[in-house]
């Protein structure tokens, strides 16, 4: 959007910490800094602002609107008079969704909402966070959808939907291109060197967080049954790495998945190359990032039959859907695996993907919100 040069950005990020559990995986956020100069890769456009608000995991989610609003409407109330906004936007429906309409009702601004997944087939279960889904869905003047399955799930739970428009992800097509396989492997090798494979390997990666319900575990048990020489490549972090290490060591795997915790966005693309497939059987999801990317980079993927999953593994080319089962899951890489479908038809499947179309999208609906 700042790119376009007709949209001044402003982004608030607030940070969740809790105040007294120097818990490890809130370790980075800490260090996060207030405010964020502008990003050489935004052109200088966006400057992030990082507030913080104190929440108690696993505890505080009915709450943390609330919270969220506590520390954020002093400073939007400051940015707005320096530099006065059009329109409040969230990113996320819950809890954003439901903090964004009370700094929009506090400001007398119009009020647009995402959502993205896990923040509607998640929170929209719990009553207590759907009423206030709800409540800010009524006040918003579009409910975006990161794809038309989770748009009727909003409808089910009682959304408004006639202002439910579909946005689909963007793309970074100068980012996620089909590198050729064996410079990628090289190159990969030449980073990271647990990724230094033998010549035969077969890479299957699987990029996500490592929680329960992206499917990890599943992935494992399906690779005892495939051919000893395919490999799966964890990509991601989160607190289920544990009980994974020992899954694969139990099953005789360990040497054949390698986790190599968070990448970054210059490495990701390079693995998505190296790989002949992604496997990701979500137990929810909108329309995930990871599935874009891998096809873009040429891997076909593998995922369940959740959200937007058929609105792009619309052909073989792009991969298959299975179900959340180990030997489902193994047959369809089979498939995949024989298939050596060429780089650039899986990439061809994405290529209506991209920021530009995702940024022209969007600049249309915020364009009838303020008018």
């Amino acid at each position: 959007m700042a790119r376009r040069g007709d949209w001044d950005v402003t982004v608030i990020n607030p940070i969740g910490l809790p105040p007294l559990l120097p818990l490890k995986r809130y370790a980075a956020l800490r260090t996060t800094p207030a405010v964020e100069a502008p990003a050489l890769e935004t052109g200088g456009a966006i400057t992030v602002h990082h507030p913080r608000f104190a929440l108690i995991p696993g505890l505080s989610g009915r709450f943390n609107p609330a919270l969220i609003t506590r520390a954020v409407l002093p400073l939007a109330r400051r940015l707005h008079a320096e530099r006065p906004f059009d329109l409040i936007d969230a990113q996320f429906f819950y809890p954003d969704g439901p903090a964004a309409a009370r700094i929009a009702r506090e400001l007398g601004l119009p009020l647009a909402i995402k959502a993205r997944g896990g923040d509607i087939l998640y929170w929209g279960t719990l009553p207590a966070c759907l009423a206030q889904i709800r409540a800010a869905a009524e006040q918003a003047r579009a409910l975006l959808t990161v794809s038309q399955a989770l748009g009727r799930d909003m409808a089910a739970l009682g959304l408004p939907e006639e202002r439910i428009r579909v946005h689909y992800t963007g793309l970074d097509h100068a980012r996620f291109w089909p590198r050729p396989r064996d410079e990628a492997r090289a190159q990969l090798a030449a980073r990271f060197p647990a990724l230094a494979l033998p010549a035969n390997a077969r890479i299957i990666a699987s990029v996500g967080s490592l929680i329960a319900i992206k499917g990890q575990a599943l992935s494992i048990a399906a690779l005892a049954e495939l051919p000893d020489d395919v490999v799966l490549v964890l990509v991601g972090a989160g607190p289920d790495e544990a009980a994974l290490h020992r899954q694969a060591a139990s099953a005789g795997l360990g040497q054949r998945v390698i986790f190599t915790g968070n990448l970054g966005h210059d490495d990701l693309p390079l693995l998505l190359s190296a790989a002949e497939a992604m496997v990701l059987p979500s137990e929810r999801e909108g329309l995930a990032n990871a599935w874009i990317e891998a096809l873009a980079c040429g891997a076909p993927i593998v995922i369940s039959d959740v959200g937007g999953a058929r609105e792009l593994v619309d052909s073989p080319d792009a991969g298959r859907i299975v179900a959340r089962e180990p030997k489902a899951i193994a047959a369809a890489l089979r498939e995949v695996l024989a298939a050596r479908m060429p780089q650039s038809e899986v990439a061809a499947t994405v290529a209506r993907f991209s920021w530009d179309a995702n940024a022209a999208a969007l600049s249309a609906i915020y364009t009838g919100i303020v008018r």
